[in-house]
């Protein structure tokens, strides 16, 4: 220490952050968020639009129209499938599995490939436990956070 130098040093105090900036900083530093999940955000919005919780699905008619939506965490297309692209979507209640076929995938192919969040329109199809959803058309759906899914091919 330098003899008379001032060292007393006071930290500016910085603004708390929003839930959504907590968010991302989680998603960022640790690929995980102990706080709520990117869709419980915009929860309301979704729910205003109609948007199923994945965890409701199962309690739906097999053959109904649904409105799902949710971060992605992958999207397969094996080469035995003819052409049909496997999506999971991932919302604070579960996973919805999504399949598009390859007009859907055509047709929203921007959203499609690169979204990291989607909202799916599609007819549920339910048979022995086992839920998924038909796409009928994709679109983005916004988050804060920039997910990078899982993409195999």
């Amino acid at each position: 220490m330098v003899f008379g130098a001032d060292v007393s040093v006071v930290a500016a105090l910085l603004p708390g952050m929003s839930e959504a900036e907590t968010v991302v900083a989680d998603l960022w530093a640790t690929g995980t968020t102990p706080g709520c999940y990117p869709t419980e955000i915009v929860r309301d919005r979704l729910d205003e639009l109609g948007v199923v919780v994945a965890r409701r699905l199962r309690d739906l008619e097999s053959g109904r129209r649904v409105l799902v939506a949710g971060v992605v965490t992958h999207r397969q297309r094996p080469s035995t499938a003819g052409g049909t692209t496997f999506v999971s979507l991932e919302d604070e209640t579960g996973l919805v599995n999504v399949i598009c076929s390859r007009g859907v995938w055509a047709r929203y192919r921007s959203a499609a490939r690169s979204a990291a969040a989607l909202i799916v329109r599609g007819r549920l199809e339910s048979a022995q436990g086992v839920v998924n959803v038909i796409a009928e058309s994709l679109r983005v759906l916004p988050l804060a956070v920039g997910a990078r899914s899982r993409d195999f091919r």
